[in-house]
């Protein structure tokens, strides 16, 4: 994780010969109270990386949230363009029927993942946000919202929405959304977050942005702190 007051983007994606194993695990952070979980966050990495990335934003955030676990799983599949890093889907088909179906297969994944997490700990999609970073933002936009049962948020950092077209047909549920995007980003465009909040606002998401000027593919200091605020407000 690079913090510029930021996090930044290890680089890599999947391999379908890779040996695969598709029960998610990954790093956690236990509630800051020493108490039982009464919320949960889970983050997820982007393209390359692993659970270590994003779980280092847990002990800026747990302070001021005593009762919420963190975990940050590692994505499903090897990373297919580097010899270390996992990856939600392979960057190798950037066409938008390839991102589509890598996000589908994925999606049975993650939200298999969700349930099981919930369940151990007693807790229910209100008491639950997700967080991603690229990948990850695309995949908690992807698979939040298709759950049947509203979660309580979701903070997308530099990540954009996939089949947009699709969206409003295929959720089942409104969870409120916060979109921050670097105006510098050469990894996803900065005009993704544009496009994810028009085919949100167009599907009744309540859907909150910040543009962070000059800020690449990263998460600065103001982006982890309105990420913050935005959790503190939605598992309250």
């Amino acid at each position: 994780m690079l913090i510029q007051g930021a996090i930044g983007y290890a680089c890599s994606t999947t391999s379908a010969e890779t040996n695969m194993d598709l029960t998610l695990s990954g790093p956690s952070h236990p509630p800051h109270s020493g108490g039982k979980a009464k919320r949960l966050v889970i983050l997820l990495h982007g393209l390359g990386a692993d659970g270590n990335d994003l779980i280092g934003l847990a002990p800026y955030w747990a302070p001021h949230m005593p009762d919420v676990e963190f975990v940050s799983p590692n994505a499903p599949f090897p990373c297919d363009m580097a010899p270390y890093g996992y990856q939600w889907l392979s960057a190798r088909d950037p066409s938008a029927e390839g991102r589509l179906a890598g996000a589908r297969a994925a999606a049975t994944i993650l939200d298999a993942f969700i349930t099981e997490e919930l369940a151990k700990r007693e807790l229910t999609e209100r008491d639950l946000a997700l967080v991603g970073f690229s990948q990850g933002c695309m995949m908690s936009l992807f698979a939040g919202p298709r759950r049947e049962r509203q979660i309580a948020g979701i903070v997308g950092y530099s990540g954009r929405l996939i089949a947009p077209e699709l969206f409003g047909a295929e959720i089942r549920s409104r969870p409120p959304v916060l979109l921050v995007h670097g105006t510098d980003d050469p990894m996803v465009p900065y005009g993704s977050m544009t496009e994810a909040e028009a085919a949100l606002k167009a599907a009744n998401v309540p859907v909150e942005t910040l543009t962070c000027p000059g800020i690449g593919h990263s998460i600065d200091g103001p982006g982890l702190q309105r990420g913050g605020q935005f959790l503190l407000r939605v598992l309250s």
